[in-house]
């Protein structure tokens, strides 16, 4: 279900996704709002789904995972239990941070993040190659990292 969420409902969502530890007086203060309907909500907001969890932002290079790789994946087939063999154990690898099936010369898109290309490697041979039909990789070193964001902008 879809739901559309009116221009307090964005602000909310803009604000948590920016400032999550703030009070929820503050929150509401940012919203103009007084503290109980912006309380009932943020309340509503996780109920409905919408919200799905907060977390803390980690600087990956201060816990020496600083180096990310792009690996492009073909499968040897893509029936749908295939695919679903191949979505469960993707998910039990930690250093994949993202998993994205395409629509192209390639079935997914992982982005991985390591200490180093040697940590890459011994992943890349002993977990990835071997997930469910993986036929070929390929592997894309980051240089940089321009932009990343999880956060979802919500137009007023």
């Amino acid at each position: 279900m879809r739901r559309n969420l009116d221009p307090i409902d964005r602000r909310i969502v803009n604000e948590l996704q920016t400032h999550g530890r703030q009070s929820i007086v503050d929150l509401a203060d940012r919203v103009h709002l007084t503290k109980t309907p912006c309380s009932e909500r943020v309340k509503r907001l996780e109920r409905d789904g919408i919200i799905t969890g907060y977390s803390a932002k980690i600087d990956p290079g201060e816990v020496d995972m600083g180096h990310v790789m792009i690996v492009h994946v073909n499968l040897s087939k893509t029936s749908d239990s295939s695919l679903e063999d191949f979505n469960r154990a993707v998910r039990l690898i930690p250093e994949v941070q993202s998993c994205l099936m395409i629509a192209g010369p390639f079935d997914y898109m992982l982005k991985v993040r390591t200490r180093d290309i040697t940590q890459f490697r011994e992943l890349l041979g002993e977990r990835i190659s071997k997930l469910p039909s993986v036929m070929q990789t390929h592997s894309f070193a980051v240089m940089e990292t321009v932009k990343e964001t999880s956060m979802i902008e919500m137009s007023l």
